[in-house]
């Protein structure tokens, strides 16, 4: 979308104050933690695009406040590349880069405010290659240490902490189904047939590059099987995430030109994992 159609969208450019202001009117405050997903066309004509969009939000969050975005790794090698012509495997073991979260890129796929936030001076980046968050703000540090090398969206996941400290997560234009914190529900639901994937990725450990085997859900086929449950071509976050709302769950408004949703933390996670339960079917853990 060229400029003048962005421009018409937002009924002119929407700036630092303007996001401020509306942010406010949505409910977002001095102090808060959240988590943000951003689509940026939907906002409009950002007059200086992510640099004012993180801007606002600081402004909004004050000194105390904290704002989290999720990253992975843009250049991580593929879960199946085990599955390679051994030559090939040989050669990416061999010379692939280890994950530096000062300098592996942010998944692209998740736009571009999570590669802005990640560099931006001061945030700090969580250590898991694949499942990395970034921070910047008071407690920063706190959501993001020590990120469980497996089972990294579940009970002591950055995802977890953010519930534990009280934080929300803000849609700025971005749909429902980009709640990234639902996989901490799936994580924790007692549903039959969950789906786990085993994969190995390149870290630094004292400066060495070693390669090393992690274990989580599948976050990126679904931790289940929705398909009875949602229409075909539909995301089952987008389902819950409209079932949340009609159950009176999180606020709506405009930013920008933007609708926009502020949600609690734990109220996502307790709607997800009750909504995958009864639907899924209760079960046992494994192990359990």
């Amino acid at each position: 979308m060229d400029e003048l159609a962005l421009l018409k969208r937002s009924d002119g450019p929407v700036t630092r104050t303007r996001l401020a202001r509306d942010l406010t009117a949505l409910g977002l405050g001095d102090g808060d933690t959240v988590m943000f997903h951003t689509q940026m066309s939907a906002i409009g004509y950002v007059s200086g695009g992510p640099e004012t969009v993180i801007g606002a939000l600081r402004d909004v969050v004050g000194e105390r406040g904290t704002l989290m975005v999720t990253c992975g790794w843009n250049d991580a090698p593929p879960y199946d590349f085990t599955d390679w012509p051994q030559a090939w495997q040989d050669a990416l073991r061999a010379e692939h880069p280890a994950y530096d979260p000062a300098l592996s890129e942010a998944d692209h796929n998740n736009g571009r405010l999570p590669e802005a936030l990640r560099r931006w001076p001061g945030a700090v980046r969580s250590r898991h290659p694949d499942a990395s968050f970034a921070a910047l703000g008071a407690a920063a540090t706190t959501l993001t240490a020590d990120h469980p090398w497996d089972d990294p969206h579940g009970t002591d996941s950055p995802l977890a902490r953010l519930v534990a400290m009280g934080g929300r997560v803000l849609l700025l234009g971005a749909p429902l189904d980009a709640l990234t914190l639902l996989h901490h529900a799936e994580a924790l639901a007692e549903a039959p047939g969950k789906r786990f994937v085993d994969y190995e990725q390149p870290i630094l450990v004292d400066g060495e590059r070693v390669w090393r085997r992690f274990h989580d859900i599948d976050s990126e086929n679904g931790a289940f099987d929705y398909s009875a449950l949602v229409p075909e071509g539909t995301e089952a976050f987008e389902i819950i995430g409209r079932d949340m709302r009609a159950a009176g769950i999180g606020r709506r408004g405009t930013v920008g030109a933007a609708d926009s949703h502020l949600f609690e933390a734990r109220d996502v996670v307790d709607f997800g994992v009750a909504w995958m339960e009864e639907k899924l079917g209760r079960g046992r853990r494994p192990g359990k």
